[in-house]
């Protein structure tokens, strides 16, 4: 049996849980529809002012759209988050005081976030960090490395915890990504225990994969990057940040000063993409989440060691799959560069990068650099060698993708 047939008889046996795709993407479709209907979002609302950024009506309607489609009180939109790592830290320093207590739930955070909080990186990034600013950091380990340990967090949370760190995503971790049912759980958990702690997620990879997000769930704010799931593949930069009022609006004393807060910052004429990848964005994410489907579909037949299951619910668009040894993930990597509408030429080596104590490949032949919407996947050089494969504007590239790795798949 040839490549291609093997990926329609996949098809095939996946009728099920494409048709639910289908269901979570047509329900978020019409939520960021009404969203722009009742926000009145007009053609004026595409076009931005200069200098100090005041009185831009169209980054006003902006925040309105993102807050309703997030079943938030408020939301902050900007192309001035440099990374999703530099809107969840806004999110942290402008939220902790010294002495303060931020707790991570979920295990260590992503590798880049470890460098905020201050438990890894060089001399000088822990200065910077926030336990160099006075707060206080607590991580509860998963249960068996895998599971949220609510025994643990149950007698964790108390009147000193300010913050827990809810990672929706799996990260650079074999662990489970939290599904909503598990957001809940935990935010119901630190509730019962502290009312005012600020449950805070880590959205990045989740939007719009379910019909529900995390402030529906029960967490106070939210955060995640644009040139993942809520830009829709068009949106050149930036963060959100939603949730309420005065949580956001601290973060927005962060990204720009006290006293200014959400009211400045021009946004450069990016207002109609912004805009334009939030509407695209429940079928791009869809696409991408049927790709993954496909993709475990396939590794599964083959033997590989692959993670989230086929038929499993999913909450992120990430497929790891484990290979075991460094040679397969750099291998892997590159042929998922060599299938990239861009820099399809370009052979991608291990390398050290900013935000990461391992070397990491990177395969991300992408319109918008470090884009992980479009198709792409990356690794750290660390055992046990998981490539974490996401992402896909179009369904058709996936799986042509998936097409030639299995043509390949004996080289692998």
């Amino acid at each position: 049996m040839n490549s291609k047939e093997m990926i329609k008889l996949a098809e095939k046996a996946l009728s099920k849980e494409f048709e639910q795709i289908d269901e979570i993407r047509d329900y978020n479709q019409e939520k960021v529809l009404k969203a722009f209907i009742e926000n009145k979002v007009a053609p004026e609302h595409f076009y931005t002012v200069s200098g100090y950024g005041h009185d831009d009506l169209g980054r006003e309607v902006l925040d309105k759209v993102f807050a309703d489609v997030f079943k938030a009180e408020k939301a902050l939109v900007r192309i001035h988050f440099a990374s999703g790592t530099h809107t969840l830290a806004c999110c942290l320093f402008g939220n902790l005081r010294p002495g303060d207590k931020l707790i991570s739930v979920a295990g260590a955070p992503y590798d880049t976030m470890q460098e905020v909080i201050g438990t890894a990186g060089d001399d000088e990034t822990k200065e910077d960090s926030l336990i160099a600013h006075g707060v206080l950091y607590e991580e509860i380990p998963l249960k068996d490395g895998i599971e949220i340990d609510f025994e643990k967090l149950e007698v964790s949370i108390d009147q000193t915890v300010k913050m827990v760190l809810i990672q929706r995503s799996k990260g650079y971790s074999t662990r489970k990504s939290l599904s909503m049912e598990t957001i809940e759980r935990i935010c119901k958990t630190v509730k019962s225990k502290n009312p005012n702690c600020i449950c805070f997620v880590d959205n990045c990879y989740g939007e719009f994969v379910d019909t529900k997000e995390p402030i529906e769930a029960g967490a106070d704010l939210i955060a995640g990057s644009l040139i993942k799931n809520p830009g829709g593949g068009i949106v050149e930069a930036g963060g959100y940040v939603a949730g309420k009022a005065k949580y956001v609006d601290k973060t927005a004393n962060r990204l720009t000063a006290p006293g200014i807060g959400c009211e400045g910052g021009a946004m450069f004429n990016q207002h109609r993409l912004i805009f334009q990848g939030l509407f695209m964005a429940p079928s791009v994410v869809a696409d991408a989440v049927k790709g993954a489907v496909l993709a475990a579909k396939v590794f599964d037949e083959i033997g590989y060691d692959s993670y989230p299951k086929y038929n499993e619910k999913r909450t992120d668009i990430i497929q790891n799959i484990t290979f075991g040894s460094p040679e397969p993930l750099e291998q892997f990597c590159r042929t998922i560069q060599s299938l990239s509408p861009v820099n399809g030429y370009v052979t991608p080596i291990p390398e050290y990068i900013p935000g990461y104590e391992d070397k990491v490949i990177m395969a991300g032949g992408t319109f918008i650099e470090g884009s992980t919407i479009e198709l792409s996947a990356d690794g750290p050089m660390r055992a046990p060698y998981v490539a974490y494969m996401q992402g896909g504007l179009n369904y058709a590239h996936v799986k042509i993708a998936l097409t030639k790795i299995l043509e390949k798949v004996q080289n692998i």
